[in-house]
């Protein structure tokens, strides 16, 4: 088990963006999967609440390239 020295703290995760990688990374396959089951997402312009089409849907590969998936 790690010491409280060794153990990093929840405000280091943060600075590191750690969390925040984690929620990026799970919002992609989310959208991702959406895409792929032809379900719509919602999202927020300009304001509003406005629904996407899973056609509309532009997903980054690994590489961070956009590409259209059937």
């Amino acid at each position: 088990m790690k010491t409280i020295d060794e153990q990093k703290t929840i405000r280091q995760l943060l600075n590191e963006g750690a969390v925040l990688k984690a929620l990026e990374a799970g919002s992609k396959e989310a959208v991702r999967i959406h895409k792929l089951l032809g379900n719509p997402v919602a999202t927020w312009r300009d304001g509003k609440v406005v629904w996407i089409q899973p056609e509309d849907i532009q997903i980054d590969d690994a590489q961070g390239h956009t590409q259209s998936v059937p």
